[in-house]
């Protein structure tokens, strides 16, 4: 994590900045539903730990439970088209045919839960009390919009897309806003691929399959 955060450090607007600080936010995974996983991850966490690579791991939690919604498929830009009876499925009463009938189905739902806020939390609380002169958020998700525009009025704030999506409407912005000097950049998988932790890290190897 370190060194990944410094790799792109280096590509940035900010010449000679240096990372001071690592915060990794995650949930852990909930061993009943995915055992391998969640083993896999507890090692992880134990060895970013052991070995420095991030300062600090901040963990929230998964909320798991049954929810009902309306059967759907996706249209070409993953928008929901809720499905309707159509031969040979078709649903009746004693009226007849029922086509505008909703079909329902149940689901096992599992939500990350905290991992944002926590994300929020720490920026806002290092920028607030001094404890850094710029900030680096690697993240896509657009709840931290809030939290993210407020860090840059004061300092500048480097934006990082982790995932192949594009970057979230609301995490965009402009580098002159506030403070200045922001930048936004796209993770690579290279970026990810040229910063793995060694697989004996700090006593700990890879887990199998990684």
């Amino acid at each position: 994590m370190r060194a990944l955060a410094q790799s792109l450090l280096n590509r940035t607007y900010w010449p000679g900045a240096a990372i001071d600080r690592v915060v990794y936010c995650t949930a852990p995974i909930h061993g009943q539903a995915n055992t391998s996983g969640a083993r896999d991850q507890d090692v992880y966490l134990k060895a970013l730990r052991a070995t420095g690579s991030a300062d600090r791991v901040e963990l929230g939690k998964y909320v798991e439970k049954v929810k009902v919604a309306p059967l759907a498929t996706r249209d070409a830009k993953g928008r929901p088209i809720l499905q309707r009876p159509a031969w040979p499925v078709m649903v009746k009463n004693s009226a007849g045919d029922m086509p505008d009938a909703m079909f329902m189905a149940s689901f096992a739902y599992r939500e990350e839960k905290g991992s944002d806020v926590n994300v929020a939390s720490h920026l806002l609380l290092d920028e607030l009390t001094g404890a850094v002169d710029a900030a680096m958020v690697i993240s896509n998700d657009s709840d931290l919009r809030f939290p993210i525009e407020e860090a840059r009025r004061r300092v500048p704030v480097g934006t990082v897309n982790p995932s192949i999506n594009r970057l979230a409407g609301d995490l965009k912005g402009t580098a002159t806003a506030g403070a200045g000097r922001h930048w936004w950049r796209q993770l690579a998988a290279g970026d990810v691929i040229a910063y793995q932790l060694p697989d004996l890290a700090g006593g700990f190897h890879r887990p199998e399959g990684w």
